[in-house]
């Protein structure tokens, strides 16, 4: 009786197992017979709006309802004038990551901008990035530069940091400002990985790595690196650097690069002083500087996250809550 028992569990969870091989085939299987969703939804928002909406609600409590009434339609007649009159300045925002991922975003709000704007727009991109893979930031520089090359005027905003890869990005605009203790600048290449050779080496460890060119591979993680290597890998640093620098001059001429360009990073008002940026001004002051002459729009595009992604944020969020009831529980106790 007991064997049977034990057989009939046993073939139970089989089949719970068969059963969820079976769905997680079926999920996937329909997934690749249906059309392509997009990979993310393109947002704009009028910031005019809101920002006339927010002054609207603190008149409405600071006046009485007289006074508010004739604010009201002074403010209405204004914004008809207005409307047909003024240019736009659409707002982008750029937090970027090492792997600058972020410019598949980038690429479509740009995209989407220079359809509809006219050589009298602006586009205002508040940056926070403290660099990262040269490749990465290059092409998100690359896409800015789509912007100037239509003739509309750029301005970056630094409120934080922009380092770096995000100083090249930066460097496109036509003008750039910065709050008074951001960090901008680090005009450098660095490279750095560990090498676990003589640790291999002590346990007996053999690592073979075939290569066809001489310098294939320079320098290596698990080999021997030599001195030709080291050397080889060095010069290519160089290499880029003066490939940064003078990308960076190209943009901002005014600059003495030699002074700039030794991997250190400044502060906003001392950046004023090395002309890495044109003013000390914050992106909030910007824009509502702006407001009275542009419609203000945000422009933003956001990626659709996957069925893995949301799985595994979906787990980490139990978790978490599972954690924390845990953690509740033998504290109280």
């Amino acid at each position: 009786m007991a064997f049977l028992m034990e057989y009939g569990m046993f073939l139970a969870k089989v089949a719970t197992i068969v059963f969820a091989i079976a769905l997680v085939v079926g999920i996937v299987v329909n997934a690749s017979h249906k059309p392509k969703a997009k990979k993310g939804q393109l947002e704009f928002t009028d910031l005019s709006k809101h920002y006339q909406q927010q002054t609207a609600d603190l008149q409405q409590r600071l006046l009485d309802k007289k006074a508010f009434k004739h604010w009201q339609k002074a403010q209405q007649k204004s914004a008809k004038i207005q409307a047909d009159k003024q240019p736009c300045l659409f707002l982008l925002q750029f937090n970027g990551s090492m792997d600058a991922r972020e410019t598949e975003s980038l690429r479509e709000e740009v995209s989407a901008l220079l359809a509809i704007a006219k050589p009298e727009d602006e586009v205002l991109l508040c940056l926070e990035s403290g660099g990262g893979v040269v490749h990465g930031y290059g092409l998100a520089a690359s896409q800015l530069d789509r912007i100037r090359q239509r003739g509309i005027a750029l301005t970056v905003a630094v409120d934080k940091v922009a380092a770096s890869g995000g100083y090249m990005m930066a460097c496109i605009g036509n003008k750039i400002i910065a709050a008074p203790f951001a960090i901008l600048g680090s005009i450098g290449v660095i490279a750095q990985l560990p090498n676990f050779h003589k640790l291999l080496q002590k346990n007996h460890v053999d690592f073979e790595q075939f290569t066809a060119g001489e310098f294939k591979r320079t320098v290596t993680l698990f080999g021997e690196n030599t001195e030709k290597g080291r050397q080889k890998f060095q010069q290519e640093l160089e290499e880029t650097h003066v490939l940064f620098k003078t990308f960076v001059q190209q943009h901002r001429p005014q600059l003495d690069v030699a002074r700039v360009a030794t991997g250190e990073h400044w502060f906003g008002y001392q950046a004023l002083e090395l002309q890495l940026v044109d003013a000390i001004q914050t992106s909030d002051n910007y824009l509502m500087n702006k407001m009275s002459s542009h419609r203000l729009f945000k422009v933003s595009y956001q990626l659709r996250k996957g069925l893995a992604e949301k799985v595994g944020m979906g787990s980490a969020n139990v978790f978490s809550l599972w954690w924390q009831k845990l953690v509740q529980h033998n504290w109280q106790r």
